[in-house]
């Protein structure tokens, strides 16, 4: 067992050092410059290494824009926290998704712009993705009163998600 666990934690290591390296590509040098040659190369691997991961760049931009989930949760989440008035709330909230936005414009791309297998209110919606909404909805929920709050909090993010597109 012990010898499995250790492979199973390189394993591990290593996805998550493809997907590290395909961030910071993409954010020095834009998604174009991210193939699985140039990662091969970066982290001393075989392509064929990365194929035992990802099954080609668009999983690959997948894992980042899962991964850009999950931050965008936490920031959200962090606005949300030291919330004072409810209208306080949003516009702490609309600022971090906006920073998170301009502080990480190739995995917003990759969340957002990119063709992308992942899906929304699906089964199989990863956890990350569900976060980010639910931590939107939250927020939004208190000021919904008897208004439908998933709506609203899908206009809130499409509003969001307008203004970090024309900002950029």
């Amino acid at each position: 067992m012990a010898i499995d666990d250790r492979r199973e934690r390189e394993r591990a290591a290593r996805r998550r050092l493809i997907i590290a390296t395909a961030r910071t590509v993409a954010e020095a040098e834009g998604w174009d410059a991210v193939t699985t040659r140039r990662l091969s190369t970066e982290i001393e691997y075989s392509q064929p290494v990365l194929y035992k991961h990802f099954t080609g760049m668009g999983d690959i931009a997948d894992a980042v824009a899962v991964d850009g989930f999950g931050e965008l949760a936490e920031a959200i989440r962090a606005a949300r926290s030291d919330i004072g008035t409810a209208g306080d709330g949003l516009t702490r909230i609309a600022h971090a998704y906006l920073d998170f936005a301009r502080d990480n414009p190739a995995v917003y791309d990759a969340m957002f712009t990119r063709a992308t297998s992942l899906r929304f209110a699906a089964d199989d919606t990863p956890p990350e993705l569900t976060a980010a909404f639910t931590e939107l909805r939250v927020a939004v929920g208190v000021i919904a009163e008897r208004r439908d709050a998933d709506a609203l909090t899908e206009m809130f993010w499409a509003a969001l998600h307008g203004l970090a597109t024309l900002t950029r």
